[in-house]
C-alpha cells in the first residue's frame, strides 16, 4: 500500500471505462432512491456536505457497502482499534487488535460528532453515514473554516478524511474521490440497493491542504519494473517495547543471498481500502506487512518491504520465509467489484519482472493466493484466510504472467481445474456477513462432493469440519482454476480426485473444466498404510508438529512440484540482522497439493511416479 498523487484525469479516464456511463441510466436515475441513497442525501443536507462529495468517498473506501473488515466499519469505514481483530504476522495466524490510526476518522470521534453510541456506529448504516458525513463537515471547518457549497472546496477535507499525514497517501485518496465525482458510477450493493452518483465536473482546489501539513512522500525506492505507477512508503518497522522479540512489521534479511530462496508470490486481497491498507502496515504495533499493495481503480502500486526482507503477510512463517506478498484493494466477497483488469494487468506484471529476477516458476503451485498457503500445524488448520477468495479470476492472471492454464498432456491421470471463468456462476453465500446468496458472478472454482451427483453432499474437509457448505469462505469443498490433482475415477460426467486424503467428486461435463496435465506424483512408501502431512518444512530441530487432521493413505496420489531441504530463518529480535541465522536439515521435504491448499511430506515417507 502506498504511492504518489496520480493524476486525476488518468484515473477519470479509467473509471469512465470500466463503469457504467450515466449517460445509459436514465431509468434507474428516475427510480425512486434507494433507502441507502436516501441515508447519504439526509446526511449530506444535514451537515452541508455536498452530496457527490459524500458519495465519492464512501465509494472509494467500499463500494457503498456496509461491511466491515480489518477495524473499519460500514459504508464510510471508521476505524476502530477495540474492534476487529487482525489475522497477522510473522509466524502463526495470531488475532491482534488492529491499531487505528493517530487522526483522522474514528467510530469514537463520530459516535461523539453526532450524538451516538459506539455501537450505533459500527452496526447501523444510516448511522455510520451521518457520523462520517460529520466528520466531513468538521475536517472542511478544519482546512477551509467553513462548510462550502462547492464542491472544489472540499479536496484537503478529503485529504484529511483519509487518516494520513503523508502527502502521496492522502493526496492519492483525495484524488481518487475527485475522479469518481468527474466519472460518475452506478452501482447495486449486495443487499440489493441501487445508488446513484451522478458525473460531475470539479476541478479540485489543492490548495485547501495547505493547513494539513503534510509529509512528503518517500517513492525513491521503490522496486518494479519499468512503466508501472509504483512508489515506496515504508512499513512500520521498530521496537514497540522493552521484551526483545516485541516489535514490527517484519523481519531483516538478505533473500536469497543469506541461503533463503525466494519460491512464492502470494496474492492477497485487503478487505478495507488501499489508503487504509497502507497505515495498517505504516504502524509497528499491527505486526502484519506485505511487499506490495496494489491499487483497484488504476492498478497503482506501493511497495512497502523490500523483496529481500521478510514480511510477515502469509500466516505461516515456511511461506514468509519463501515468499513475497501482494495485498490487492478490495473484498473477496464482493469479487469483480474490486478485482478490475487493470489490478490484473499491473499485478501480473510485477510477478512477471519478480518471477525472472528470483527464478518463481509461473505456475499455481508457486504464483498462490493467500487461500492455498496451509495452516502451518494442528491447532491453526481451520483459521487460515481464504482470500482473494471464490471471485479472483486466476485464468486471467496466469495468461498475464505469460503461462495460461491449459493442456500438456492428453488421456493421463494428472489433470488441472480450468472451468470457463466468464460461464462458472455457481451458488455462493456470504456467512461472514449477511448470510444470503451472493448475485450470480464468475467464480474460478468447481465444488466437491462425496459422490458423483448434484444431490449428493458437498465435501466435509477435515481441516474445517463444516459439513460442507456453500459458503464463500468454506475452502474445504473447493477445487480452484490451476490447482492440479489426480483423477482416479470418471463417472458420466463427473470425476473423482485424491483430495485432503479422501476420494471427492465434481461436475465435469464432456471434460470441459479440465486439461490434461503432465507431472510428477508422491504416494506413501510401500509398506506404509499411511504418511503424515505437514504445514511446513522444518528442520525437526525446530518442529516435528504435523496438520494431525490430515494423513494420505497407502494407494493415494497427489501431485509434486519440487524437492525441498527443510530450513527455518532464525529472526528473534529487532534490528540484529548479523545475529540472524538459517538453521537447515538434511532432511528433505516434497511441496504437494493436497487439497484446496499446498501441503508438504517428508520424502522419506514417499515413493515418487512420473506420469
Amino acid at each position: 500500500m502506498s504511492h504518489v498523487p496520480r493524476s486525476s484525469a488518468r484515473v477519470s479516464a479509467f473509471l469512465a471505462s470500466t463503469i457504467l456511463v450515466l449517460a445509459t441510466l436514465g431509468s434507474s436515475a428516475n427510480a425512486a432512491p434507494s433507502s441507502l441513497q436516501s441515508a447519504f442525501s439526509s446526511a449530506a443536507a444535514e451537515f452541508h456536505v455536498p452530496a457527490s462529495v459524500l458519495l465519492a468517498v464512501s465509494y472509494t473506501l467500499t463500494r457503498w457497502e456496509s461491511s466491515s473488515g480489518a477495524g473499519a466499519f460500514g459504508p464510510l469505514q471508521l476505524a476502530d482499534s477495540t474492534n476487529g481483530a487482525f489475522a497477522g504476522a510473522k509466524g502463526d495466524e495470531t488475532a491482534r487488535s488492529l491499531q487505528t490510526q493517530q487522526a483522522g476518522p474514528t467510530v469514537a470521534a463520530a459516535a461523539s460528532a453526532i450524538g451516538a453510541s459506539a455501537s450505533a456506529i459500527r452496526t447501523d448504516a444510516k448511522q455510520n453515514i451521518r457520523g462520517g458525513a460529520a466528520l466531513l463537515a468538521q475536517y472542511a471547518r478544519d482546512t477551509v473554516g467553513a462548510v462550502p457549497a462547492d464542491p472544489a472546496q472540499w479536496y484537503g477535507a478529503v485529504a484529511k478524511y483519509s487518516g494520513s499525514a503523508d502527502a502521496p497517501i492522502a493526496l492519492g485518496f483525495a484524488d481518487s474521490v475527485f475522479a469518481t465525482i468527474a466519472a460518475g458510477v452506478s452501482r447495486t450493493t449486495s443487499d440489493g440497493q441501487t445508488i446513484v452518483l451522478a458525473s460531475t465536473a470539479v476541478a479540485p482546489d489543492r490548495a485547501t491542504t495547505a493547513a494539513l501539513q503534510l509529509r512528503a512522500g518517500r517513492d525513491s525506492a521503490a522496486d518494479c519494473p519499468p512503466g508501472l505507477d509504483c512508489r515506496f512508503i515504508p512499513a512500520g518497522y521498530q521496537q514497540n517495547s522493552s521484551d526483545p522479540g516485541d516489535y514490527g512489521n517484519y523481519d531483516l534479511a538478505t533473500r536469497p543471498s543469506d541461503g533463503l530462496d525466494i519460491r512464492f508470490i502470494v496474492i492477497h486481497d485487503s478487505e478495507v481500502s488501499y489508503d487504509r491498507t497502507i497505515q495498517i502496515f505504516q504502524n509497528s504495533h499491527n505486526y502484519v506487512s506485505a511487499h506490495y499493495v496494489v491499487r483497484s481503480s488504476d492498478g497503482q502500486i506501493t511497495q512497502m518491504v523490500q523483496t529481500k526482507n521478510v514480511a510477515w503477510h502469509a500466516g505461516n512463517w515456511n511461506f514468509n520465509m519463501h515468499a513475497i506478498g501482494y495485498e490487492h484493494e478490495g473484498v473477496a466477497i464482493q469479487g469483480t467489484t474490486w478485482y478490475t483488469d487493470k489490478m490484473y494487468q499491473t499485478s501480473a506484471a510485477l510477478t512477471r519482472s519478480l518471477a525472472a529476477r528470483y527464478g518463481i516458476p509461473l505456475d499455481r503451485a508457486h504464483i498462490i493466493g493467500h487461500d492455498d498457503v496451509p495452516g502451518p500445524y494442528t491447532d491453526l488448520v481451520a483459521g487460515m484466510h481464504w482470500d482473494p477468495g471464490p471471485f479472483w479470476n486466476w485464468a486471467r492472471y496466469m495468461e498475464l504472467v505469460g503461462n495460461p492454464i491449459r493442456p500438456t498432456a492428453r488421456g493421463g491421470n494428472i489433470v488441472t481445474i480450468a472451468p470457463n471463468f466468464q460461464r462458472n456462476q455457481p451458488r455462493v453465500r456470504d456467512c461472514q456477513g449477511s448470510g444470503s446468496l451472493q448475485p450470480p458472478q464468475p467464480a474460478n472454482f468447481v465444488y466437491l462432493r462425496t459422490k458423483p451427483g448434484f444431490d449428493e453432499p458437498l465435501f466435509n474437509d477435515p481441516g474445517l469440519n463444516t459439513g460442507g457448505t456453500d459458503c464463500a469462505n468454506d475452502w474445504g469443498d473447493k477445487a480452484v482454476t490451476g490447482q492440479d490433482f489426480y483423477r482416479v475415477d470418471r463417472q458420466g460426467d463427473w470425476d473423482a480426485i485424491w483430495y485432503a486424503g479422501s476420494k471427492v467428486w465434481f461436475y465435469d461435463p464432456k471434460g470441459s473444466d479440465v486439461v490434461g496435465t503432465t507431472g510428477t506424483l508422491i504416494t506413501p512408501k510401500s509398506g506404509r498404510t499411511s504418511i503424515p502431512v505437514y504445514g511446513r518444512a522444518y528442520p525437526e530441530s525446530i518442529s516435528t508438529r504435523t496438520m494431525a487432521q490430515y494423513s494420505i493413505a497407502a494407494g493415494q496420489r497427489y501431485v509434486s512440484y519440487e524437492k525441498v531441504r527443510g530450513d527455518y530463518y532464525d529472526a528473534p529480535t529487532f534490528n540484529d540482522l548479523a545475529h540472524y541465522s538459517v538453521i537447515t536439515t538434511p532432511s528433505e521435504f516434497y511441496l504437494i497439493r493436497f487439497n484446496h491448499r499446498l501441503a508438504y511430506v517428508k520424502a522419506s515417507d514417499v515413493d515418487v511416479i512420473q506420469n
